[in-house]
């Protein structure tokens, strides 16, 4: 039942963003490029017997009596491809995002091998997110579950609240490893095993499975002559790798350390990295929505040459969902959480920031039909996403011009709101920002389908079905 191997995760700690944030995001890639999103919100719930049942392999669990409420990013179609909640927030502003699909080498499978029936990426965001209340507690929490249920597929998750961020990763039935990532640093992960060296004698920064050290000396997993590389112990480096994952990394952190040469099929990019300048939302959002941008790898280059497709691009067509999960400290909590989602394809299409503190989101993204519409919010950024690239060369500086001038709204109206939501009682102050992200979609939905048409009028002058003529004629 597993995706194939996809997505790529960007996490940022809070003194290496601009403004004290903690970021985590991730592009959520599937098999196809049409997986049809919802973006809506699971009230909360006490008292209630629930049993969580999976469609996709069978996964069973009784669940919590009481649940926080939370936003989800689930597909559209659970009856065939199952829930996915994949990405969003709870009620305590604890952010979540899930998974980050990586995979664990034959030797350490031989010898705890994955559970076909066990907890599985389309269960995990709602078998855990409304149930924890920091990203350390969703560490421990989902570790207890691994523990009790097993894997059945290998996967990383990231968690993040005001104060950290935590990647943690499970790459065998019932073991794994989270760390911290330092609020100085940043992380970018691409479908490989990324945490290096484990420091058992830290708690405050590495959690781990009962009984890893032992499993490893037992089957003699270590190649290394010190140290414990989790990367090195249960991770891959082949020929798919270097052409599929490695690349990806490697240009996250090139974007945000131009200054170090690096090889794009390096088995050794570091997991944690400090960046040469304070990070944006933009830098992350620049990242997910790139296609190896200015290098000879790049498949939308103008001139064609064998190296343009020799890489898998970080943004593609098969993108469900892009987002980035931002916890702001200086704000608020009311309006601290911002959810930054793109429905399109990452490229052409903008981050639409949505302040979590909500009870309901807007119905174009509530309400998302298995065929294309003119209401959705996911079905208008596939088109543009369709009808930017189809004219690539003639449309893309447009494109770009639409999206710098969203993220000037973008800005003005996340400043605006927070600063009128900031003075209300929380009652109020929900209810005012479920408007407000509202007006903002009613406002996008205005400006993109103005700009499509736009370029479709364009578009018409493009046709190769013309001639040059006399006027006179």
């Amino acid at each position: 039942m597993k995706k194939l191997s996809a997505c790529t995760s960007v996490m940022v700690g809070k003194d290496a963003s601009v403004d004290g944030s903690t970021m985590i995001s991730r592009n959520d890639d599937t098999f196809l490029p049409l997986t049809p999103q919802r973006f809506y919100v699971q009230p909360a719930y006490q008292n209630e017997d629930k049993v969580w049942k999976s469609n996709q392999n069978g996964f069973t669990a009784q669940m919590p009596k009481s649940g926080y409420r939370i936003l989800m990013t689930p597909n559209a179609d659970v009856k065939k491809e199952g829930v996915y909640a994949e990405s969003g927030f709870n009620e305590k502003n604890v952010a979540m995002s899930a998974t980050e699909s990586v995979y664990g080498n034959e030797h350490a499978l031989a010898h705890d091998p994955l559970v076909e029936h066990g907890l599985a990426e389309d269960s995990l965001q709602s078998m855990v997110l409304p149930y924890i209340n920091s990203a350390r507690d969703g560490v421990k929490y989902l570790g207890n579950l691994i523990k009790n249920y097993g894997s059945p597929e290998g996967n990383g998750v990231l968690f993040s609240d005001k104060n950290e961020v935590w990647y943690m990763e499970i790459v065998t039935g019932h073991h794994w490893v989270a760390q911290r990532i330092p609020d100085d640093s940043y992380a970018v992960v691409a479908n490989e095993v990324a945490i290096q060296q484990v420091d058992f004698d830290d708690p405050e920064n590495f959690m781990y499975s009962d009984g890893l050290q032992e499993f490893v000396g037992k089957y003699h997993l270590n190649p290394d002559k010190a140290g414990f590389n989790f990367r090195h112990i249960f991770g891959t480096h082949n020929e798919f790798d270097h052409h599929y994952n490695t690349p990806r990394v490697w240009y996250g952190q090139k974007v945000l350390n131009p200054e170090i040469e690096q090889s794009p099929t390096s088995n050794d990019l570091p997991f944690i990295r400090k960046a040469d300048r304070k990070i944006e939302v933009s830098d992350v959002e620049f990242i997910l929505s790139s296609h190896y941008n200015e290098t000879k790898y790049d498949p939308l280059a103008k001139d064609p040459q064998e190296s343009n497709t020799q890489f898998r691009p970080i943004s593609m067509n098969r993108t469900q969902n892009s987002h980035v999960l931002q916890i702001r400290n200086d704000v608020s909590e009311k309006c601290s959480a911002i959810m930054w989602l793109n429905f399109g394809v990452p490229a052409f299409s903008p981050y639409v920031p949505f302040f979590a503190n909500v009870n309901e989101t807007d119905p174009s993204y509530e309400n998302t039909p298995l065929t294309m519409d003119d209401k959705s919010a996911y079905w208008m950024y596939r088109k543009l996403s369709m009808i930017v690239e189809s004219h690539y060369s003639n449309f893309i500086q447009q494109d770009r011009d639409f999206k710098k001038s969203a993220n000037e709204l973008f800005l003005g109206h996340l400043s605006d709101t927070i600063n009128q939501a900031s003075n209300m009682s929380e009652s109020d102050a929900s209810e005012f920002l479920k408007d407000q992200n509202q007006r903002l979609v009613k406002e996008m939905r205005a400006r993109t389908y103005q700009f499509m048409h736009e370029l479709m009028e364009k578009g018409l002058t493009l046709s190769k079905l013309t001639y040059n003529m006399d006027k006179n004629l």
